[in-house]
């Protein structure tokens, strides 16, 4: 009677347990895909954002946009339309983006934060181009299916 009761409750342990773990290993590859994808959408990004030539600007900048939501896209939009555009084809203004490396701080299912290191390169007319390196804490959030930046916060 005892084997009658208890081999069965063993058994729906274990598969509950083997359950359990089966749905850890699946939560643990989706937060490491989320990474990955995060850190190169985050990568391609900042590059179509910070690069552009007086010729390409409009179209460069305009077409970065369409990686970007909330209130960042709003600020960005103005920034290029008011400043970045203007001063790029008056000023005759180039700038080349590079990523040199970007790590995933934290990804979950619909939000993920990458710290980005970025080299830039900027000449203004004929003058010597000017080199700046810095970091960047891109913010990121799933919407639908895409992943799109959120925030972008020098560090």
């Amino acid at each position: 009677m005892l084997g009658f009761w208890v081999l069965p409750a063993v058994a729906l342990l274990l598969a509950l347990g083997a359950g359990y773990f089966k749905y850890q290993e699946a939560t643990a590859a989706d937060a490491d895909r989320a990474r990955v994808q995060t850190a190169q959408i985050a990568t391609e990004a900042t590059v179509a954002m910070l690069s552009y030539t007086p010729d390409t600007a409009t179209a460069k900048l305009k077409a970065a946009r369409e990686g970007l939501t909330g209130p960042f896209r709003d600020s960005y939009t103005s920034l290029t339309d008011d400043v970045v555009i203007p001063g790029a084809q008056q000023k005759r203004i180039s700038a080349t983006a590079k990523v040199t490396g970007a790590a995933s701080v934290s990804a979950s299912e619909n939000h993920a934060v990458v710290l980005v290191f970025v080299d830039q390169t900027t000449v203004v007319g004929n003058d010597a181009p000017t080199d700046t390196d810095s970091v960047v804490r891109v913010t990121l959030d799933r919407i639908g299916n895409r992943w799109l930046i959120s925030g972008f916060e020098p560090i």
